[in-house]
């Protein structure tokens, strides 16, 4: 059975274009679980917890509770929920999934596929990174989900024809050069023997979501300031000016002088001639990454 074709064809809640990467972290939990424990079912309780703390940081800006991957991912035949009165989730509420104790667990199919090919798992914990997320983020909602893909073997699972296109290696070149190796935030410039270090091509729209490898998709931005965006600290907009979220806080010096001071400040430009950020990009970044205000804030 092709784990990672089914996988694909997931269902997601859809509403104008919104990010929903709401099963992917389920599943990527799920994962670390049974790296962990194998098969035990687990209580929608005692991971209600690490399931609200993924989709605040990794899902859309809106609220999400998470009874809605939990329940819903019954529907794609890779996840079963039982009750203490018996098989069947009772749904999505919370009320529904803490009153009726509900647990979930891997289809027995996917869980012996798992533990008879240790490959597998990293195959689709990469697909399902690859598929939602910005390679920036992938180490942090690996480690916050406790799943260890550096124990896991490294070869791929056969994704053929259902895996992410290939990435232009060309990528990282052209908007470095295009920014003339300087970070299009703040402008640094660091280089270490002839290389510049420190330095991103950072995807405005995110290759996950059919964010082209072109340069009107890309900012030269440091290490920092790139994870800062992809996490919706940072953003800008349609005429180029840095935002920062009024949901970030910072007390320090540095704080202050890394972040707070850009919002406002012009984004540095690539050279003449060369490609600007499209709008459609930015308006992207800034409905499906940036962190606005909470409703009602």
């Amino acid at each position: 059975m092709e784990w990672i074709a089914r996988i694909a064809g997931i269902r997601r809640w859809a509403r104008g274009g919104e990010r929903a990467p709401h099963k992917p972290l389920l599943l990527l939990y799920v994962l670390g679980r049974f790296q962990r424990d194998g098969n035990v079912p687990i209580s929608f309780s005692g991971a209600e917890a690490d399931l609200r703390r993924l989709l605040k940081e990794y899902g859309p800006s809106r609220e999400t509770s998470p009874g809605y991957p939990f329940h819903h991912l019954t529907s794609d035949g890779l996840w079963l929920v039982d009750t203490a009165d018996g098989p069947g989730s009772p749904g999505s509420g919370l009320g529904l999934l803490r009153d009726g104790r509900a647990a979930g667990r891997l289809h027995p199919d996917l869980a012996r596929d798992l533990t008879e090919d240790p490959r597998l798992a990293a195959g689709i914990a990469r697909f399902l990174l690859d598929t939602n997320f910005p390679p920036s983020l992938h180490e942090e909602i690996c480690r916050m989900a406790g799943l260890d893909l550096d124990a896991l073997e490294t070869a791929p699972v056969e994704p053929a024809a259902v895996g992410p296109a290939r990435r232009d290696p060309a990528f990282r070149d052209k908007v470095l050069m295009a920014y003339e190796y300087a970070c299009a935030f703040c402008a640094y410039d660091g280089w270490l023997d002839g290389v510049a270090v420190g330095l991103d091509a950072a995807h405005v729209r995110w290759w996950a979501f059919d964010g082209p490898d072109d340069l009107a998709n890309g900012l030269c931005l440091c290490v920092i300031h790139h994870k800062l965006f992809d996490k919706g600290v940072l953003g800008m907009t349609s005429d180029r000016t840095i935002t920062v979220s009024a949901r970030f806080v910072g007390r320090s010096a540095s704080a202050r002088e890394m972040v707070l001071s850009l919002a406002g400040r012009p984004l540095r430009a690539p050279q003449p001639g060369m490609d600007a950020v499209e709008p459609g990009h930015i308006d992207w970044h800034g409905r499906q990454v940036f962190r606005t205000p909470a409703r009602g804030a």
